[in-house]
C-alpha cells in the first residue's frame, strides 16, 4: 500500500515528500520488522520504544510513525503514537470497518453477557454477526481466540476485513477501559455504543476511579457512535444522561429511563420481567439468572429495539439464549446448587452473592480468590463483601501470576470478619467447599468463570473450575443449567 493512503487522517506534525513509496506492512516491535516495514513507536510504562528505531531501521523500516521529533530522515513525527497506530491499522486493511454496522458494549461488569446476548438476538433476527470480546472473536461459526478483550488495532482491523469479505453485516464488541485509554478504537464510528455500570476494577493502571470513570465516559461522543444506550441505575452513567452530545436512551430497573422491567420473578432456572420498551410492554422470560442479569437484557432489547427488531422475536430469542460460560451457571447435585461465575470485581462478587442468597433456603458458601499483579486496593473489599454476604467464605488461589497466592490471600483476608477457610490449592480448596455444603445449600465458585487455565509465575497451566466440579461430583451431577445429564 502506498504510504500518502495508510497516512490517511493521522494528525502529522511533519511534512512527508515521498507518499508514493509502498509500504509491506505494519510492526509495532523493532525485533520483528520486515523489509518494508513501517514500524510504529508505541511506548510502554517500562519502556520509550523510540530507542529501538535504529534496530527497526536496521531490520528493514523503511519509515518509522513517532510522536518524538528524532533526527532521522526515516521519521514521520506525529502528535499521537497510538492514535496513528489504530488509523494507519484501518487504512492498511481497507477501511473495512466503515462499511460494517458496529456495535460497542463498554463497562465493568457485563460486557461479555451483554455483548453474546445482542449478538444472538440478531443472529435469530436473521442477520450475519460477528462477535468480539473476552472469549475471542466468534464469527461464520468459528472461534478465534483474540488475546485481549479488545484486540489490537492490527489483529482488529484483520479481523473487520475478513468479517466483512465473508459477509458479516453487524459486529458487536466489547471496549475495554485500557482499549479507549490506549485509542485502540480511534477512527471507528459505532452505530451504537452501550454503558453497562462503572465500578472499582483496574485501579492497577488508572490509579483514582475518577481517572478509571472518565476514561469510560469519555467514550461517548458524537465522533464515536450515533446513539448512545446507558443504564440508569448506575450513578456514573446517569451523568451522560444531559451531558452528551450524541441521541442517548437509557434502560434500568431502579431509576426512571426509557426502557424498563417490572414483576422481576428470579429463580435458578429462569427469570421473568415484563418490559416497557418505549410504551410497548411484554413479557419476558429468559435463563439468565438474577436482578444484573435483567439490566443485560434490557441493554440487548434496547439496541436490539433501535434497528428494528420486533418484540415478538426478541421474547422467543431470550427465552432460548444460553448463558455465556462462566457467567451464573448452575450445576445442581444432591440438592446442592452449585454456581460459577466470572465475578472478579467488588460489585460483580456482591450482585453474584446477592442473588444466590434471594435464592437459597439454606447456607451460601463462596470460594473466590484475587487476581496477581492486578488491583491491589480491591482485596480486602472483596473479603469485606464476601464475608458479610455468605455463611461461610473459603479463599484460594485465583491466578497469582508472579505473586505470591498466600500473600494475596493475607491481603483478602484484612476485610474478612466470620467463618473462613484458607486452602491455597484452588482444586482442593473446591472439594472441600462441596463437602460443606447440604441440601438446600449454594456454593458460589468466583473468579475464574469459564477459564481453562490458571496463571502462575507466566504459565498457563491447564485449569478449570466446571472439571473440578464434576470430577468431584463425577457421576452423581443430575442437572447441569437445568438440563437433564444423561449420566444422572
Amino acid at each position: 500500500m502506498r504510504l500518502g493512503e495508510l497516512l490517511k487522517d493521522c494528525k502529522l506534525t511533519c511534512s512527508v515528500s515521498d507518499l508514493e513509496q509502498d509500504v509491506n506492512g505494519i510492526a509495532t516491535n523493532s525485533k520483528l520488522v520486515k523489509k518494508g516495514d513501517i514500524f510504529i513507536c508505541l511506548n510502554g510504562e517500562n519502556f520509550n520504544a523510540n530507542d529501538y528505531v535504529e534496530e527497526a531501521i536496521k531490520n528493514g523500516a523503511s519509515f518509522v510513525i513517532s510522536d518524538q521529533l528524532l533526527a532521522n530522515d526515516k521519521i514521520i513525527s506525529t502528535s499521537d503514537a497510538r492514535e496513528s497506530y489504530a488509523l494507519i491499522s484501518k487504512n492498511y486493511f481497507s477501511r473495512c470497518c466503515d462499511k460494517l454496522k458496529l456495535i460497542a458494549v463498554t463497562g465493568t461488569n457485563g460486557k461479555t453477557t451483554t455483548t453474546n446476548l445482542i449478538g444472538e438476538i440478531l443472529r435469530d433476527a436473521g442477520l450475519k454477526v460477528g462477535i468480539i470480546g473476552t472469549e475471542g472473536a466468534n464469527y461464520n461459526n468459528k472461534l478465534t481466540p483474540t488475546g485481549f478483550t479488545t484486540p489490537d488495532p492490527y489483529a482488529l482491523h484483520s479481523l473487520f476485513k475478513d468479517m466483512y469479505e465473508t459477509g458479516v453485516e453487524y459486529v458487536v464488541m466489547e471496549a475495554s477501559a485500557h482499549a479507549i485509554e490506549l485509542k485502540k478504537l480511534s477512527g471507528i464510528k459505532f452505530e451504537i455504543g452501550v454503558l453497562t455500570n462503572i465500578t472499582e476494577d483496574h485501579l492497577d493502571y488508572f490509579k483514582t476511579m475518577d481517572n478509571y470513570s472518565k476514561c469510560k465516559l469519555s467514550f461517548f461522543n458524537k465522533n464515536n457512535m450515533k446513539l448512545a444506550i446507558v443504564c440508569a441505575d448506575d450513578d456514573y452513567a446517569r451523568t451522560l444522561i444531559d451531558n452528551v452530545d450524541v441521541p442517548l436512551v437509557s434502560y434500568g430497573l431502579e431509576m426512571p429511563s426509557d426502557i424498563f422491567a417490572v414483576n422481576v420473578d428470579t429463580s435458578f432456572d429462569s427469570t421473568k420481567f415484563v418490559c416497557n420498551c418505549l410504551n410497548e410492554v411484554f413479557p419476558i422470560k429468559t435463563n439468565l439468572i438474577g436482578n444484573y442479569n435483567v439490566e443485560n437484557s434490557l441493554a440487548g432489547i434496547t439496541v436490539a429495539r433501535s434497528i428494528g427488531v420486533p418484540s415478538k422475536l426478541l421474547q422467543m430469542s431470550l427465552r432460548y439464549i444460553k448463558p455465556v460460560e462462566g457467567r451464573f451457571n448452575v450445576i445442581t447435585c444432591k440438592g446442592i446448587n452449585i454456581v460459577i461465575d466470572y465475578a472478579h470485581t467488588p460489585d460483580g462478587l456482591e450482585k453474584v452473592i446477592s442473588t444466590a442468597r434471594e435464592l437459597t433456603k439454606g447456607k451460601v458458601v463462596t470460594l473466590f480468590g484475587c487476581g496477581g499483579n492486578r488491583d491491589r486496593l480491591k482485596r480486602p473489599i472483596m473479603g469485606d463483601i464476601a464475608s458479610r454476604l455468605s455463611d461461610i467464605i473459603v479463599i484460594t488461589s485465583d491466578n497469582p501470576r508472579f505473586e505470591e497466592p498466600l500473600e494475596i490471600i493475607e491481603e483478602i483476608k484484612k476485610g474478612v470478619s466470620g467463618d473462613y477457610l484458607v486452602i491455597e490449592n484452588r482444586k482442593n480448596a473446591i472439594e472441600k467447599a462441596i463437602e460443606l455444603c447440604e441440601t438446600g445449600d449454594t456454593l458460589i465458585i468466583a473468579g475464574k468463570g469459564g477459564e481453562k487455565y490458571q496463571e502462575i509465575k507466566g504459565e498457563k497451566l491447564p485449569y478449570n473450575d466446571f472439571d473440578v466440579v464434576y470430577g468431584a461430583f463425577r457421576n452423581q451431577i443430575s442437572e447441569v443449567n437445568g438440563e437433564q445429564n444423561g449420566n444422572s
